[in-house]
């Protein structure tokens, strides 16, 4: 096997855990909820917490692993986001859940994506959208396994021990998958191009750098948001919680199909088009999560979401690498992702605000519709696909 397709199973490793975590997430607000009596406001801020510090840590590991490598940095990311994941079993406090998703998941949020897509543009420059799609259905897969094994573990050892078997088993699959990972040593025709394109200060000095960053702090507060609170949004539409947990895998499952086709659209009509394709089902899908309250019905709407929500995940790395080459990705990549953590942030905490005041979602999902319909706009002023 090609060393290349080695970095891509290393990229898939990482995704699958680390999002495949964060998914389980959502099944834990209500156990914390029962045994605390912490608040979906209080429950919330750390998943925000975590998202904040994500673009940190994506500014940070982005220009790391262009110095060092992706290796290193997965490494210790991955050990520490493991580790932290673990430590959850022991919090009694809200501050302690606080510490763990600042100093722990944050790291290993931040670095999943951009240390492991810059490599995977670098190493297919001719492929870079569909491949990105073939890592990022690794995403996908841990969103669908994820929460039916933690389902499983919660009902047989409670959520103290769930917590530490994922947490551990994290840490030793991520320290194994990133030592798959590497660039190109040199260019190879076969395999790589030179690595041409703006460095990271030119392409802050462009129009289109800042209407990535507005695009992104704009959607990603929704596809924070949405994982984060649907499971336990369906609980109290009455769903049994082994079932709300198969939300979750529906979402994981169709955007395996967003993600794959976005890849194909993004390297066959470029990056814009690539984003309205996703936005637009996505803003549909917010609307409908508004009215809907049959239990199928609302099966349906997440399948129409998750397709947008997998499309989003997929379009960045390459439109970045489209726009402004490959020079300086992880760097740019790393911006562009800290100002959607901005959004991230806000977005689960805004949902939990609602939740508590009103007692449902709606104002919630209306608000974050209204923010991908100016996502929707911004994405019409990037450039088109070069010919």
């Amino acid at each position: 096997m090609e060393r290349r397709y080695f970095v891509v199973l290393g990229a898939l490793m990482t995704q699958f855990m680390v999002i495949g975590l964060f998914f389980v997430y959502s099944l834990l607000i209500k156990e914390l909820e029962l045994e605390f009596g912490w608040s979906r406001t209080t429950l919330s801020f750390g998943a925000s917490l975590a998202g904040l510090l994500m673009g940190f840590y994506a500014i940070a590991g982005g220009r790391l692993s262009d110095l060092f490598g992706p290796r290193i940095v997965l490494s210790c990311a991955g050990l520490l986001y493991g580790l932290g994941y673990a430590a959850i079993s022991f919090i009694s406090e809200p501050w302690h859940l606080f510490a763990i998703c600042a100093l722990f998941l944050g790291l290993g949020m931040g670095t999943h994506d951009v240390v492991t897509l810059g490599p995977i543009a670098k190493w297919f420059p001719n492929r870079k959208g569909i491949m990105t799609g073939v890592v990022k259905s690794g995403t996908a897969a841990g969103q669908m396994a994820m929460p039916i094994i933690a389902a499983t573990l919660l009902v047989a050892y409670g959520w103290r021990d769930t917590v530490m078997i994922l947490g551990l088993a994290a840490a030793l699959i991520l320290v194994v998958g990133a030592q798959f990972m590497s660039v190109p040593a040199k260019p190879r025709s076969s395999a790589t191009q030179p690595l041409t394109g703006l460095s990271f200060i030119q392409a802050r000095k462009t129009k289109y750098f800042w209407i990535l960053c507005a695009v992104q702090l704009l959607f990603f507060s929704t596809l924070m948001t949405v994982p984060l609170h649907i499971a336990v949004h369906g609980m109290d539409l009455g769903m049994l919680p082994a079932t709300a947990a198969l939300l979750l895998t529906v979402l994981g499952a169709s955007s395996v199909v967003g993600r794959l086709s976005i890849g194909a659209f993004a390297d066959k009509l470029g990056g814009r088009t690539a984003y309205i394709l996703c936005l637009v089902p996505l803003i549909a899908s917010l609307v409908l999560l508004i009215f809907v309250e049959a239990h199928w019905i609302l099966f349906l709407v997440i399948t129409l979401y998750g397709a947008a929500h997998g499309g989003l995940f997929v379009v960045v790395a390459p439109t970045i690498a489209e726009i402004f080459g490959t020079r300086s990705h992880g760097a740019i990549f790393g911006v562009i992702v800290f100002f959607g953590t901005m959004g991230g942030a806000f977005g689960p905490v805004f949902a939990g605000q609602v939740f508590d005041r009103t007692g449902g979602y709606d104002l919630a999902f209306a608000g974050l519709s209204l923010g991908l319909a100016t996502a929707l706009v911004l994405t019409s002023f990037l450039p088109g696909k070069k010919t």
